[in-house]
């Protein structure tokens, strides 16, 4: 396309600067386009992921407005085309241009940066995807609030409300991307494995249509190594949050009345209510007469923490009145709610605890009697109860618990049938590697090494005192299974890759 159109091209803000800032030309695109010569080499070029189901009919309207302002070939529509394929694709057009002595391909790859708009679930998948594609330098990701809870971009200061689509609010966003600065964060690897059952299915049951729904969590090929003969193991990433119990319930209950009745969810609003109006209907918020207690977390199941890499497995003891369970990387939970909280100084000395780090290597462990006590987060200094910080988390379901569980990672949840017979079923979720996010001013999310943030008291991660090498599942527990890895092995001619 013509990256000088009329109207397009000036400055737009002075937050924003002129769009040939962020152009990238069809040749890094297109690796059969023809090449050509920029006056300018783009500050800050950006290649756009956006899921044009989420938002009621945002999502399309910002397709529409994303192309208007860029070249229409960097502005990617996730139900078309999937980002690992995209992705893939660049990269691969970017050996070819440097092997070829390319010094723009050479600087657009340096200074790449990624937008993705949709709801956690899409976050996450593309999140997923760059973590696994194990690139040399990982673009960082900036995130548009385009779903319901919203909890990633809420944590690094890009709001949580639906945003406008005109471009005078794209091209705003843009400017806040190119300030933006550059944070890691964990990300947090999840295994389940069950013996194959006599009878019956083990697949988790996902609530939507959605072309990334089991990207979240699926069963591993043949292939994989950590496939086991006789045994179905799962496999899944996530960045904010994997919960399970009641709140998982409720979210279920959510997608499936959306996939439904999908005229009823067009706004942010009306999705929010009809959540409420679903946690009525489930009983959530008298869950003491309505809800089992063979499904609270302690009659379900068994806990064990790795408080730090190298230390033992211990059993972590749960009230019996706990009914849902959240594993969180981020101060944001069902809409920007801060389940953990900040321990007070006793608290650190006493339990060992301290402020929630999105780059430490520990994962925060919190519970939830029913909605009741959800609501002491709107108080000021409010959480729930706080069970563990550790490295790593087990869940061994006992024998003949229930017939199943809900569980839910970054928003997406499902439905997951567990075994009748004696066998257990084990959930392991482990530290992975860190991703680079975006981080729009002030931010709620905060750094282990930020001078700026409460003092660590000595809790930095340490690899070099880790047990892993020793564990049965150390080999796949090094990608999610978003992507194929991407790597050039060195034996193929880069020039004639396609």
């Amino acid at each position: 396309m013509d990256l000088h159109r009329n109207g397009t091209n000036g400055s737009c803000t002075s937050s924003c600067g002129p769009l040939t800032d962020y152009r990238i030309p069809d040749y890094i695109l297109k690796p059969d386009s023809e090449q050509i010569i920029l006056d300018n080499t783009p500050s800050c070029p950006v290649v756009v992921f956006i899921n044009s189901r989420s938002g009621g009919q945002l999502g399309s309207s910002l397709i529409k407005t994303y192309r208007e302002l860029l070249n229409e070939a960097q502005v990617f529509d996730l139900s078309e085309e999937a980002p690992d394929k995209v992705l893939h694709r660049i990269y691969c057009n970017f050996e070819k241009l440097k092997s070829n002595g390319d010094l723009l391909a050479i600087q657009i790859q340096k200074t790449l940066r990624l937008i993705v708009a949709g709801g956690d679930g899409t976050a996450s998948w593309l999140l997923g995807v760059v973590s696994d594609l194990k690139l040399s330098h990982p673009p960082p990701v900036a995130t548009v609030p385009l779903g319901t809870g919203n909890n990633l971009p809420f944590s690094f200061g890009w709001g949580k409300k639906n945003p406008a689509t005109d471009q005078v609010a794209v091209k705003a966003f843009l400017g806040q991307v190119k300030t933006a600065k550059e944070m890691n964060i964990d990300s947090w690897h999840i295994i389940m494995r069950m013996r194959i059952p006599r009878e019956g299915p083990c697949d988790p049951i996902a609530p939507l249509d959605l072309p990334h729904s089991l990207h979240a969590f699926h069963r591993v090929s043949a292939c994989d190594s950590l496939n086991v003969e006789g045994y179905h193991t799962f496999r899944g990433g996530f960045w904010n949050y994997f919960s399970m119990g009641m709140d998982a319930q409720v979210s279920y209950e959510f997608h499936s009345e959306r996939k439904r009745n999908p005229e009823k969810f067009k706004n942010q609003l009306s999705n929010q209510s009809t959540y409420a109006k679903l946690g009525l209907k489930q009983g959530w918020f008298a869950a003491s007469l309505t809800h089992p207690s063979s499904r609270n977390i302690a009659q379900l199941a068994k806990v064990k923490i790795m408080k730090r890499p190298g230390c033992q497995w211990e059993e972590l003891t749960i009230p019996r009145s706990i009914r849902s369970i959240i594993c969180l990387n981020l101060p944001s939970f069902s809409g920007g709610l801060n389940p953990w909280g900040t321990p007070s100084t006793r608290k650190v000395q006493d339990r060992d605890l301290t402020a929630p780090y999105v780059d430490d290597g520990l994962i925060e462990v919190v519970g939830f009697r029913d909605a009741w006590h959800g609501l002491i987060l709107l108080a000021p200094n409010g959480h729930g109860t706080r069970l563990a910080q550790a490295h790593r988390i087990r869940f061994e379901f006992h024998k003949g618990a229930a017939e199943h569980t809900f569980m839910r990672i970054d928003g997406e949840p499902w439905k997951q049938p567990l075994p009748k017979e004696d066998d257990e079923v084990v959930v392991e979720i482990s530290n992975l590697r860190q991703v680079a996010m975006l981080a729009n001013g002030p931010c709620r999310s905060k750094s282990v090494n930020d001078p700026m943030s409460p003092s660590s008291h000595g809790h930095e991660d340490d690899d070099s005192n880790s047990l892993e090498d020793e564990d049965e599942w150390e080999e796949g527990r090094k990608k999610f299974g978003a992507a194929d890895t991407f790597k050039i092995p060195d034996e193929v001619d880069i020039a004639h890759l396609s």
